[in-house]
């Protein structure tokens, strides 16, 4: 990755900055796949520097976009850096500072609400404030897409945690969606920094869930993160084997001739 780009604070701030525009593809599309369009209106809580909305943005038709977050010289930088003033202009996204998990402050009933690495940082009583007001904002068909850092142990503090990250079951996590009448699925979806991804709905709509999520082709995407782990054990193979002392005298008889190839090369070259 380009050295400017790694010292973006306002990339940093939001997660591993070499995994950036690797989180921001994966909200795309896990919400594209679950059937977000262009007409449908879009709640981003903790919408940073717009790391999800750089795509969300110009896809959505003009006023769907409604990002919440408190810091806001990350929307600023955001703008600035990855979206551009013309295209706010055009898409006329809406933005709210607020901190405590009021999602009913833009007035609306939104289709899909996203809440990437929120879970992750967030205490108990947080998590059941921000599934309270969510509850309040969505329609009878709406998904809340969502991710946690699973764990065997529960976050049993009451304070925000950041940069570090927080645990919850999954089991607790589905007590909690079901405090607030809402049922919730574990998606096998692949994310750099090991977070499980959910998709919360109101029980009506569970039929409905059910058939997006088990239609052949979507399943077999919903599957990569069993793809994900056959390729980390392919490259742990392949680590092991570079590291055999044969293979290693081979590489680096390898990487002579290549340097003495190139080294002709430029010699040929000027002739």
């Amino acid at each position: 990755m380009d050295n400017v780009l790694l010292n973006k604070e306002y990339r940093r701030y939001v997660g591993p900055v070499e995994f950036y525009d690797i989180v921001s593809g994966l909200q795309f599309i896990i919400l594209f796949l679950l059937g977000l369009r262009e007409e449908h209106f879009l709640l981003d809580i903790g919408c940073g520097s717009l790391r999800g909305g750089k795509l969300l943005i110009p896809y959505l038709l003009p006023n769907r976009y409604y990002g919440i977050e408190p810091n806001e010289w990350l929307i600023k930088e955001g703008i600035n850096n990855e979206i551009g003033n013309d295209m706010i202009n055009i898409k006329k996204p809406s933005f709210s500072k607020v901190s405590d998990f009021t999602l009913s402050v833009f007035n609306l009933k939104f289709d899909f609400i996203l809440a990437q690495s929120i879970f992750s940082h967030a205490a108990p009583t947080q998590i059941r404030k921000c599934l309270s007001e969510a509850k309040k904002v969505m329609k009878p068909t709406s998904l809340f897409v969502a991710t946690f850092m699973e764990g065997n142990d529960d976050y049993k503090g009451n304070k925000w945690v950041y940069p570090g990250c927080v645990t919850y079951t999954l089991n607790t996590i589905y007590k909690m969606c079901g405090e607030y009448g809402l049922n919730c699925k574990k998606i096998d979806y692949p994310h750099p920094n090991g977070q499980t991804w959910i998709v919360i709905h109101f029980p009506e709509n569970e039929s409905s869930i059910l058939s997006i999520l088990y239609k052949d082709k979507l399943k077999e995407i919903f599957n990569m993160k069993a793809l994900e782990d056959s390729l980390h054990t392919c490259k742990e193979r392949l680590s092991r084997l570079e590291s055999h002392p044969y293979v290693k005298v081979g590489l680096k008889i390898r990487r002579f001739f290549l340097k003495f190839k190139q080294h002709f090369d430029k010699i040929y070259n000027k002739k």
